[in-house]
């Protein structure tokens, strides 16, 4: 075998390796078998730290306190302006009760019922002992990352029927089996006159397409 033909050979063999799809996905960006990751989209900053500008306050009191959202009283929502496919959402939340704090992020939901004051689902809970978990989807829970009495942060990506969720930099879950809209709001909920108030601040999400 002359060396002209084995390097043509290997030319060959790299072009059709190069070709043929990742077909066991990237579970680090949520995409599927036989696919690509998908691209994301700018960083934006949802919350500028000074007005809610650019979001809808439903059927509760919120305000502006030191650069964060105080979600100061009622029942209700503070719902995003604008609905997100596929996502990345990252956040950073605090309770100011000391125990039995009651709140969320919700996500994926177009409309609100007649007659609620909350979507269906689905709902990234904080809820003492059960932060970052959501209700209505197998697997996606997780304990021991949250940090009572102190700020912490957390990382929701959205993909597809997939959703995947990290606490203060490490990842605590991910899950399969999201249904509904393939399109939603993103709402932090407010639950004061049972889960006391709390605050959110640097709020960002990055579409990914």
């Amino acid at each position: 075998m002359n060396a002209q033909f084995l390097f043509g050979c290997i030319f060959a063999a790299c072009l059709l390796t190069e070709a043929v799809p990742n077909a066991h996905g990237d579970p680090q960006n949520g995409s599927a078998p036989g696919t690509q990751a998908p691209a994301k989209g700018p960083r934006t900053c949802l919350f500028d730290g000074k007005t809610l500008s650019g979001w809808d306050v439903l059927k509760c009191q919120a305000a502006v306190e030191d650069g964060s959202v105080l979600i100061k009283g009622g029942n209700g929502m503070v719902q995003s302006g604008k609905q997100y496919g596929d996502f990345v959402m990252e956040y950073e939340w605090k309770s100011l009760k000391e125990k039995d704090w009651d709140s969320g992020v919700y996500f994926r939901y177009d409309s609100i019922p007649d007659g609620q004051i909350w979507p269906p689902r689905y709902q990234a809970n904080l809820r003492q002992g059960d932060e970052g978990n959501v209700g209505f989807l197998k697997g996606a829970t997780s304990h021991g990352l949250f940090k009572s009495g102190e700020w912490n942060s957390f990382k929701l990506t959205v993909i597809g029927t997939t959703a995947a969720m990290e606490i203060n930099g490490k990842p605590a879950w991910k899950a399969d089996g999201l249904e509904g809209p393939k399109k939603g709001f993103v709402g932090l909920q407010c639950e004061v006159p049972g889960g006391g108030q709390c605050l959110f601040r640097n709020i960002y999400i990055t579409e990914l397409k």
